[in-house]
């Protein structure tokens, strides 16, 4: 069998001319400064300016390493990842040198390792010095940002986007390790687990590595059970093989069918001794795109699927901080939300397997882009190897997952490429994502469709955004245009849009110490990236509530705005299925504390927005929408039982039976879209307010209130006895633990809620009276 020696845990850090600190690996040099007090937290006010220097530095890592394992016919020395430009030494001996954060490296290290401690150093170039010398060996070439990202094969948003700082970092950021075995080893292994005509089908690919000749077989279990035994004779180092895996519970995502995984192992044999095993846990299904018409339909399983998604970028700028179970839980909450599909965006990284197997078990599609992102990539020598290597390394390792579906070649390249005019005298990507991405794709894993990038219309011969056919991305909403200019057209699947806004309370006042706090203060403002983020914040909220008066309703009112933009999207687009196959809502989350289009934010706070998608992605929910100049209740049933009923909207009744997964619109002729409405359902309401916020004549109403202190936290009872609209609860307020279980309630005379605080310690019912921590939009609107 293999013998894993864990190279990780304790290193020294050092640069040129500077002392050595501790180091943990994995790991990077800003957290390792970071723990050793030699930098400020970059998080905090304007920091991420002070520690610039560090990105610009060449860094090295150190360690005596040896080997006190069996005595083995091979020792190799493995690193899972390296940030970015190494050069690996061994007892002062060169090993080998990397150029690639995405790809894995392994050193045959035998004639130099054995129980005597010797120095293993890995010395790290700044990410700046190779790109920028790339740069201006291979020609400019254009991207969104101005930063050298494009010319080197390293975490895009790590030099900064228009909701991350510039902290370009380098280090062993996973695991290292030596590995002794003797023999063989399993090399690569792709296993592609479908179903044809409902039996379970195992396209099954693997590699050995040898170091001498024997007769080797590969037996394959499934749940224990053997299904396969594949032979390899002699010096043979591949095997290929279909097996028939039988009767099998098909692996369905959130909403359709269970996610149904089964353990697959794969032992690679001398006889009876194993010398090398393999395990994973897959599942079987099919996956395809139905694009007829110009149409953008996932079907699983044949089935058709809503697409109910969120957009994934790093859930840290520091991704060697991420662990399984900070994976699993917000993973957990995108689920918890309603949300069907993850889109992993290719200005981050491929993700840990962990991410992976959460998706599998918690039955999250997921959409995963090649790692090119909002620029011209060079097509020329040392890059285009490093994009080969690094392709058919991640399709091999990512394989097995039946979460993952569907691999795109880019986001935004393409449409960019003809929107900004970008010149095409040199390189720029495209053959990349027509030519050598999909070759790869086929060859290694024909199970699952690709796309040429995040817009595209499925054809060269159309505009790269084209709403008509294929997928879209929605911005000129948020940058240019009001939110209620989503309601303008219907296109067949929307793969990005969103509307932003700041942090949680707590987060934003942990992260930025101005005093006063303003909207437009130093730290407030260097804590917003985007390009005139603020003003299209102002933009977008004075036509609804005019000027916000101070910086408590600027922060209660664009959170808001936040959730009224993207629930007139969701829920037009739904009222547009089977037409609109989806959509995906910019963003999920946050890699620091930033005002951004994210649902859950930096610091792992909710948004009233992550409230706000259990709504819109729920199976069963009503919508009223303007149609041909009139309004219509849209009846909006994505389970898998028809929903029958008796809807009522001003006291006028409507019979109604939705077919699964269908949507009915039932007009509603005699009301005006001036008019104030309720729809109801079955328990579901729908509202309708014909004009502005700030033109709507609420009632000043006083909201009861009562506390009651309850184990784990406080439950707080709230009553109107008129129209109260989006009455909001901060939690935050009461304490920087504390978590409320819902968003933005609009109350109408007579109802009441209970708001459900959560923390690990004891709150003070009293605390929940104090200002701003319980409000509404009348009262913000009053000041």
């Amino acid at each position: 069998m293999i013998s894993e020696q864990d190279l990780g845990g304790s290193w020294t850090l050092s640069s040129d001319g500077g002392a050595a600190s501790a180091a943990t690996v994995p790991g990077c040099v800003h957290t390792d400064l970071l723990d050793a007090g030699l930098i400020p937290d970059p998080f905090l006010d304007d920091n991420e300016t002070a520690v610039a220097w560090v990105g610009r530095t060449d860094w090295t890592y150190d360690r005596d390493i040896a080997w006190h394992g069996p005595k083995l016919e091979r020792i190799d020395l493995v690193f899972e990842g390296l940030d970015t430009v190494a050069a690996i030494e061994l007892d002062g001996v060169p090993l080998g040198a990397t150029r690639n954060m995405h790809r894995s490296y392994r050193f045959d290290v035998t004639p130099s390792i054995d129980a005597t401690p010797r120095p293993l150093r890995v010395r790290f170039t700044s990410a700046y010095t190779e790109a920028e010398a790339l740069r201006e060996e291979l020609g400019p070439r254009p991207n969104a940002y101005p930063e050298p990202f494009n010319f080197i094969r390293k975490m895009a948003c790590s030099f900064g986007w228009d909701w991350g700082p510039t902290l370009v970092t380098a280090g062993i950021w996973r695991p290292v390790r030596l590995e002794g075995w003797s023999t063989a080893r399993l090399a690569t292994l792709v296993p592609l687990a479908t179903l044809r005509d409902g039996v379970g089908m195992l396209d099954l690919n693997l590699d050995v590595e040898r170091t001498r000749a024997r007769d080797l077989r590969a037996r394959v279990l499934l749940d224990g059970r053997e299904i396969a035994v594949l032979d390899l004779p002699g010096e043979e180092t591949t095997a290929r093989a279909t097996v028939d895996a039988g009767d099998v519970t098909p692996w369905g995502p959130r909403g359709y069918g269970e996610p149904a995984l089964y353990e697959l192992t794969v032992e690679l044999l001398d006889g009876d001794a194993v010398l090398d095993r393999w395990s994973r846990r897959t599942g079987f299904r099919t996956v395809d795109i139905d694009r007829t018409g110009g149409g953008f339909t996932i079907r699983i399983n044949g089935e058709p699927v809503l697409v109910k998604g969120v957009n994934w970028i790093p859930d840290d700028i520091f991704p060697s901080r991420m662990t399984r179970a900070r994976y699993e839980r917000r993973l957990r909450e995108a689920a918890d939300a309603g949300v069907n599909l993850i889109r992993v965006w290719g200005g981050g990284i491929y993700e840990d397997r962990a991410f992976y197997e959460v998706c599998d078990e918690l039955g999250l599609l997921v959409w995963q882009d090649f790692l090119f992102a909002c620029a011209c990539y060079p097509e020329e020598e040392p890059l285009s190897s490093e994009v080969v290597a690094e392709a058919r390394e991640n399709v091999v390792r990512l394989a097995a997952h039946p979460s993952l579906i569907t691999w795109s070649g880019n986001n935004e390249n393409l449409w960019l490429h003809e929107a900004m005019g970008w010149s095409s005298e040199r390189s720029w990507g495209e053959k990349y994502y027509l030519e050598t991405l999909p070759a790869i794709a086929a060859e290694l894993d024909p199970s699952r469709p690709y796309q040429a990038g995040s817009p595209w219309p499925g054809s060269r011969d159309l505009p790269p955004n084209d709403p008509d056919h294929g997928t879209f991305h929605s911005w000129e909403v948020w940058n240019r245009e009001d939110y209620g200019n989503y309601r303008d057209s219907a296109p067949r699947f929307v793969a990005e849009f969103g509307w932003q806004a700041p942090p949680a309370w707590r987060t934003l006042r942990d992260a930025v110490s101005d005093e006063p706090l303003l909207p437009d203060s130093p730290g407030v403002l260097h804590h917003q990236k985007a390009e005139d983020g603020n003003g299209k914040l102002a933009r977008g909220l004075a036509p609804h509530f005019g000027v916000p008066a101070g910086v408590e309703a600027w922060h209660y009112l664009s959170q808001l705005n936040q959730v009224r933009a993207v629930r007139t999207g969701v829920e037009h687009w739904r009222s547009h299925w089977p037409h609109t196959g989806g959509s995906i809502v910019w963003q999920l989350n946050d890699l620091w504390p930033v005002t951004s289009w994210a649902a859950i934010d930096g610091a792992g706070r909710y948004k009233p927005l992550y409230f706000a998608l259990r709504e819109l992605f729920a199976e069963r929910a009503l919508t009223i929408q303007p149609r041909d100049g009139g309004l219509v209740v849209g009846v909006l049933n994505d389970s898998a039982q028809p929903w029958s009923g008796r809807l009522s909207v001003e006291r006028q009744f409507f019979e109604v039976t939705v077919a699964p997964r269908s949507v009915e619109l039932v007009p509603i002729p005699f009301a005006d879209t001036s008019d104030f409405l309720v729809a109801r359902l079955d328990g579901e309401r729908a509202l309708w307010f014909g004009v502005p916020d700030k033109d709507f004549p609420y009632p000043d109403v006083d909201l009861a209130v009562s506390v009651e202190p309850v184990r784990g936290g406080l439950d707080v009872h709230v009553e109107s006895a008129g129209l109260a609209r989006d009455v909001l609860l901060q939690a935050d307020r009461i304490h920087p633990e504390a978590v409320a279980d819902r968003g933005f309630v609009t109350l109408l005379a007579g109802e009441s809620v209970v708001f459900r605080v959560r923390a690990p310690i004891d709150l003070d019912a009293g605390a929940v009276r104090a200002p701003w921590v319980l409000t509404d939009l009348a009262s913000v609107l009053r000041l």
